[in-house]
């Protein structure tokens, strides 16, 4: 009688749950189609017939190197959030809903152990996304709100621009099929390579939710609505990562003069700057490839501009500072710096075979 009586108590609660889990798919999906998916069906027929997705958004590469301004602060962050506002709003949504929708034991069943099983569904889980590193790091860090794996959640960020589907239709399109290769090469490697890694770091100490020791599940929490809690979730999110996402964009945007020099860099040197500079900055989704173009076009030799090609989309500054109370500071650099290292090996690479 009393499991009889359980059971049919469980029945409702499941449910509910499996009924939470569909609106979030739903949600993520509708946003995904609007502001992804159908876009980029229609890029990708104009890459295909164009060989070209536009213009690059760091304009034609300077012969000298300038001054920040002001002017250049504002002009590159109105170009840049008029490219990703849409995608950035939708990953914020996404990111405060995954906190309150899905459960925290459906979570951890999948992406929640410190194993490679967790980083490659992590990645995996990415490539339906195609959102640029800022636009994926507010889900990332909703991931790790639900203590998510270490592993999982950066598998899941870096997947995100790196193993873009889209991006590497564009690629072939409007460059070639060796930079395409070597994007998927690197890109492979490091979504689940610096993912295993992070995992291996934070083995056994992924618990960072006190809530879970105790066995609470805060997506089921009766205290409080749907949406009070929606909205408590989401004015966190906002104001941790919103201010600093701002103000980073527009830093950035006045030292580009400084990041992409074309004359009086070469070789070895040019390759390292822009390994290093194209991890700090920011781009929207699949923007490196006509950056690229632009820098192929004034002259400059294939390894700089294949570090470019994994650097640029994988990290930037605004993304790390967004993610910097989710992850701890180690693993963070240790992902800006293998992001580095790697960039610098696909531009060796780039200069051997393409």
């Amino acid at each position: 009688m009393s499991e009889v009586s359980l059971g049919l108590n469980r029945e409702p609660k499941n449910s509910k749950t499996v009924i939470l889990v569909l609106i979030f798919l739903f949600i993520a999906a509708a946003g995904l189609m609007y502001v992804k998916w159908w876009p980029y069906y229609h890029k990708a027929l104009t890459a295909s017939g164009t060989h070209s997705i536009g213009k690059s958004i760091l304009g034609i590469p300077a012969s000298a190197i300038g001054s920040p301004s002001w002017n250049d602060a504002v002009q590159y962050a109105g170009k840049y959030f008029k490219s990703v506002w849409m995608a950035a709003v939708l990953g914020i949504i996404l990111g405060s809903l995954v906190q309150v929708l899905i459960p925290v034991r459906w979570l951890q069943r999948v992406l929640g152990k410190a194993n490679f099983k967790s980083t490659f569904y992590g990645g995996i889980a990415s490539l339906p996304g195609m959102m640029c590193t800022c636009c994926a790091a507010p889900i990332a860090a909703g991931l790790r709100r639900k203590n998510v794996s270490a592993g999982s959640a950066l598998a899941f960020w870096l997947g995100n621009p790196l193993l873009n589907p889209a991006t590497l239709i564009f690629m072939s399109f409007v460059l070639s099929w060796k930079f395409t290769v070597l994007r998927i090469i690197f890109g492979v490697l490091l979504t689940f390579g610096v993912g295993y890694l992070a995992n291996r770091i934070m083995k056994g100490q992924e618990v960072t939710n006190p809530n879970l020791v105790k066995g609470q599940d805060v997506s089921m929490d009766p205290q409080g609505s749907f949406w009070v809690r929606w909205t408590k979730s989401l004015s966190v999110m906002l104001l941790q990562i919103v201010p600093a996402y701002l103000i980073a964009v527009l830093v950035l945007g006045a030292l580009k003069v400084w990041f992409f020099p074309v004359a009086g860099v070469s070789g070895t040197v040019a390759l390292i700057l822009f390994a290093v500079a194209g991890a700090l900055f920011v781009i929207p989704t699949a923007a490196e490839i006509p950056i690229i173009q632009s820098f192929l076009a004034a002259g400059m030799s294939t390894g700089p501009v294949a570090a470019l090609l994994l650097t640029l989309p994988a990290v930037s500054l605004p993304s790390l500072l967004m993610l910097s109370r989710s992850f701890p500071r180690r693993i963070l650099l240790i992902t800006l710096g293998s992001v580095i290292v790697a960039g610098i090996l696909s531009g060796v690479a780039g200069a051997l075979f393409i």
